[in-house]
């Protein structure tokens, strides 16, 4: 017998049981279509996606205990380093179809991907081929957002945010970024590295409110949830 509950800290995020199992899931706003592989559950008129935390870091950093996500209904978003869209639709079911999501990539493989599955399928989305180090070149598509999930694999991940935010991240916004030790530096001890991604965000404007370990589900990853005062900037 499957139900279905509201998640009790996060709005647009529900639980499945079923049988044994506890099911993490969204509101499925394209009804009917699999993004990643995913199980769908029809619940009345409504149906729900089940939402891995071993393909998607924000589902992970839920599971791991996160208190709180920044992501709600009619939240417009930047999302830094959108692959394929795991967990870009997953945040599109959550913002719903008064939110707007831009999503960010430079793989054109990926991005295809991500444009075909969900970018063209959902009017909440847009794919932007483009690189993430260069803000300026998309800000004027983009404008000022609420919220920046930041996840890609390059050496300089929280600078990189950080450039970002400083073009199109209202002030008292939240960040949301996946530390990824190994693609930063692949010798040094991940708390060493962790600590100097935070630092670089604590000295450009961020107030760090929560980070939790995702190494149930991906070795060597952190996510921090951070929110931008530009004010205290150092």
């Amino acid at each position: 017998m499957l139900s279905v509950k509201k998640h009790e800290k996060f709005d647009g995020v529900y639980w499945a049981y079923l049988d044994d199992e506890k099911i993490l899931m969204t509101r499925n706003l394209d009804k009917g279509f699999r993004v990643y592989g995913e199980r769908l559950f029809r619940v009345g008129d409504e149906e729900y996606r089940e939402w891995i935390p071993y393909r998607s870091k924000l589902a992970a950093a839920i599971l791991s205990g996160i208190k709180e996500i920044g992501i709600r209904s009619g939240c417009k978003v930047l999302y830094l380093g959108v692959a394929s869209g795991t967990t870009a639709s997953h945040v599109s079911d959550i913002i719903g179809e008064k939110g707007m999501l831009y999503g960010i990539d430079f793989a054109p493989m990926v991005l295809a991907q991500f444009k075909r599955n969900v970018a063209d399928r959902r009017k909440n989305v847009i794919a932007i081929y483009t690189d993430a180090r260069f803000p300026a070149t998309y800000k004027s598509i983009v404008g000022q957002v609420d919220f920046i999930y930041c996840d890609i694999a390059q050496p300089e991940q929280a600078k990189i945010l950080v450039e970002n935010s400083r073009l199109m991240l209202k002030d008292g916004g939240l960040a949301m970024i996946a530390i990824k030790a190994r693609s930063i530096d692949s010798v040094e001890e991940p708390s060493k590295v962790y600590k100097q991604e935070i630092a670089v965000l604590e000295s450009n404007g961020f107030v760090v409110l929560e980070k939790v370990d995702l190494e149930k589900y991906e070795q060597d990853h952190i996510m921090v949830l951070a929110k931008y005062s530009p004010k205290r900037q150092k």
